[in-house]
């Protein structure tokens, strides 16, 4: 369920705002239970998303890092490698 959440500071090019987004999405779809909201919900259900946007896009935008960023295209082939070694496909 929480495929989208993944690290999303101090990358090169920068993380943008359909990323935080869906981030927060599934956060929130986590946290309900809904992964789609009923009728009755659905406002508050999109207005939670809306506020975890802009405080997740806020907090990524105040953070300093001390690392050089990493790169965006490179991050998955490490991740598969390190599947690769751990589980030895």
């Amino acid at each position: 369920m929480c495929r989208n959440i993944k690290t999303l500071f101090n990358f090169d090019p920068p993380v943008t705002h359909e990323e935080v987004r869906d981030a927060s999405l599934q956060f929130v779809r986590k946290i309900s239970g809904f992964s789609k909201p009923s009728k009755i919900n659905e406002h508050q259900f999109h207005a939670a998303v809306d506020e975890i946007t802009q405080i997740s896009t806020r907090l990524i935008h105040s953070l300093e890092a001390t690392v050089p960023p990493k790169n965006r295209a490179e991050e998955p082939a490490k991740a598969k490698a390190r599947a690769a070694e751990r589980f030895g496909a």
